[in-house]
């Protein structure tokens, strides 16, 4: 029970520190306990409605607050649960409360009265963060289409429907399609680490059979050297939701430019960023084509280098096939800056990987962690930890982080609840695809899976730590779009850091600390292609913008795809692929995808204020923890990067990091 205590009129409550799935066994119990989130936003509403008076932040803020905590919860753990839960039933009763929550909130942001009576407030004698969280409100309501006539306002609400069923369909088309690729001798595996081989046993009758979820397909690209095993594997790979998300990728992109003119935008790209740092679709595509005139000469340059690589198996080789580009950039990794990759992976266990990912970040932020073996979970491999500050529970987190069948299969963090100040504490969930998690498996993984891990705590930790705020619309992630991946993208410089590996790179068989040396091979090697996965992701970043940026009957993705390959890569299109159908981007951050780059920009200014040469210094973490991190939505991106610099933020530390 929540215990609470009235003081006059201030109400001072003990934060609710359940795991959210206590008392839930069935989908039975996860609906009853969706379901009274949303009669519970229903009457917080109906509150904030039937206020007499003048209006107040006590009584048309709070409760219009309330209603963001109890769509937050319900929303959040529905989709979660619709990815990672191996029931069905419970997979499907998640989507269909993904579903109400959205038309909830559809519904919210298209009510004239709660927007009234939110206008209505003397928010002048209100603090700052307050006075932002109004005015951004207002703003959102207005980009939302509140401002327009009862019948528009019907047909924007129809269509937000219509496309959460739609991207619905788009994810799980990804999810379900995990397909398969066989050999029918071992010889075959040739190049592929040990520990793979003796992970894939061959059945009775001698078929060996690999997956296209990323433990099997990343390292078949990087050492097979079977040069047909990798063209299956990557045709297979770039197969995935094909031909199903033809179709629902076209609706999707049909119905955002409907909803987009609705809304009084021309098209889809430029009603999404609107409320971005970047301003509008025009500045989007003059930013990628700003980085990629930057990293052209350089992926000129990768890519000779590769074709002369190859030259050396192949001499009258004239290109380079995408199957063969992180084979050969591994070859050349070997014989042109001594390094390989197989060497690292023996200090890359998974399990002192999570460990040191934990260690080094409590360090840095001054935080403990502390596993919970008695939370409800969804699945046996599922871990729950829990974060301490001086002895106080503030947080609380899931790692979910091997392959299975009907699993989200790529990496990300779910929120679960953003935590609010005396009310709630925040709650994620990390869903990756590490080696891992198999009896005998000692999961050995490349590094940049531990980057990728890195990566995802950065969300994980700003999801935490922004989790105090007072209101619930300022809590979490909930900055703009553009900048959220930079504290992710930050916390992987700790992954190249060669005194941070050491405390837990340990030879799984030694014990032996992965060497200096070996960690500054990895470097150096690490520097060539940088040129080229810069243009590759500006083609990523172009194909989103250019699906929702002009009208859709003149958007054919296949086309795209091939255009953009060759425009921005050296690389020629491989017929008979459809990449588009599993970029799930195209759905999730729609026109946005440019965002990755652009918060890298920030992500590499931000890191020129650490020490570079002891990283573990905590005192400008802790000044970026609580400058950053720690204040969540409660002001500008811009503004919050600039208390942190001293000053705008600028390109001149991307600009090192790629011409290292």
């Amino acid at each position: 029970m929540l215990m609470t205590l009235v003081l006059g009129t201030l109400l001072i409550a003990s934060p609710d520190e359940r795991p959210f799935l206590t008392g839930i066994s069935s989908s039975e119990d996860f609906s009853k306990k969706l379901d009274e989130h949303l009669a519970n936003a229903k009457k917080a509403m109906e509150r904030m409605l039937s206020a007499k008076g003048k209006r107040t932040t006590d009584n048309t803020l709070k409760p219009y607050d309330e209603i963001l905590v109890e769509l937050d919860a319900a929303g959040a753990q529905a989709s979660l649960m619709e990815n990672v839960h191996p029931d069905e039933k419970m997979r499907t009763t998640s989507e269909q409360f993904s579903q109400k929550v959205s038309a909830f909130g559809s519904e919210l942001s298209l009510n004239r009265g709660v927007y009234d009576a939110l206008t209505a407030m003397d928010i002048s004698k209100a603090d700052t963060k307050t006075k932002f969280y109004v005015e951004k409100t207002l703003r959102d309501f207005r980009l939302a289409g509140v401002d327009k006539d009862e019948a528009t306002r019907n047909k924007i609400k129809a269509l937000r429907d219509e496309l959460v069923l739609i991207g619905q369909d788009f994810a799980r088309n990804i999810r379900e399609d995990v397909r398969t690729v066989t050999v029918s001798n071992v010889k075959e595996l040739d190049g592929l680490p040990q520990d793979y081989i003796d992970r894939h046993k061959p059945d009775s009758n001698g078929v060996i059979t690999l997956t296209i979820n990323y433990p099997d397909a990343i390292p078949v690209f990087t050492y097979a050297k079977s040069e047909d095993l990798r063209k299956r594997m990557y045709m297979e790979y770039n197969n995935r939701a094909y031909p199903k998300n033809m179709d629902v990728l076209n609706k999707l992109i049909a119905k955002r430019n409907e909803l987009a003119q609705l809304l009084g935008f021309p098209n889809w790209a430029a009603c999404v960023t609107a409320d971005k740092m970047v301003g509008s679709e025009k500045n989007a595509s003059d930013f990628i084509e700003k980085i990629a005139a930057a990293s052209n000469e350089k992926a000129i340059q990768d890519y000779k280098q590769l074709l002369l690589r190859k030259q050396k198996d192949i001499p009258n080789a004239t290109m380079l096939n995408l199957w063969e580009t992180g084979y050969y950039s591994e070859l050349l990794r070997k014989s042109e800056y001594d390094f390989d990759a197989q060497k690292v992976r023996p200090y890359l266990q998974y399990d002192n990987v999570k460990q040191g990912v934990l260690d080094v970040t409590s360090k840095l932020f001054g935080v403990d962690f502390k596993r919970n073996t008695t939370a409800p979970v969804w699945d046996s491999l599922v871990e729950c930890w829990e974060m301490f500050e001086k002895g106080k529970l503030v947080g609380r987190f899931y790692l979910d982080m091997h392959p299975r069948e009907n699993k989200y299969n790529h990496a990300a963090q779910f929120g679960v609840r953003n935590g609010v100040a005396g009310k709630q504490i925040p709650e994620a969930a990390l869903v990756c695809n590490f080696p891992g998690g198999i009896a005998g498996d000692p999961g050995l993984m490349e590094h940049g899976d531990v980057e990728t891990f890195f990566h995802e705590f950065g969300h994980l930790l700003h999801h935490l730590f922004a989790g105090r705020q007072l209101w619930m619309g300022i809590a979490g992630i909930s900055t703009e779009w553009d900048f959220v991946e930079a504290p992710s993208q930050l916390l992987e410089e700790w992954a190249w850091d060669a005194s941070t590996l050491q405390t837990f790179a340990k030879h799984y068989q030694t014990g032996e600390a992965i060497p200096t040396a070996l960690v500054q091979q990895m470097r150096r090697a690490e520097e060539f292609g940088k040129g080229l996965q810069v243009r590759t992701q500006m083609m990523y970043a172009k194909l989103s913008l250019s699906c929702y940026d002009r009208d859709p009957s003149k958007v054919n993705t296949d086309k795209l795809v091939k255009s953009l390959r060759e425009k921005y890569t050296p690389y020629t299109y491989v017929e008979g692929t459809h990449f588009q159908t599993s970029f799930g981007h195209l759905d999730g951050y729609s026109a946005i995808y440019y965002t990755y780059m652009w918060s890298l920009v920030i992500a590499k200014d931000l890191f020129t204020k650490f020490d570079q040469k002891n990283m573990m210094k905590a005192d400008i973490a802790t000044k970026y923890r609580s400058t950053i991190l720690a204040a969540g939505g409660s002001k500008p991106a811009a503004t919050l990067v600039k208390e942190f610099l001293g000053r705008d933020f600028e390109f001149e530390g991307w600009k090192k990091w790629l011409e290292n």
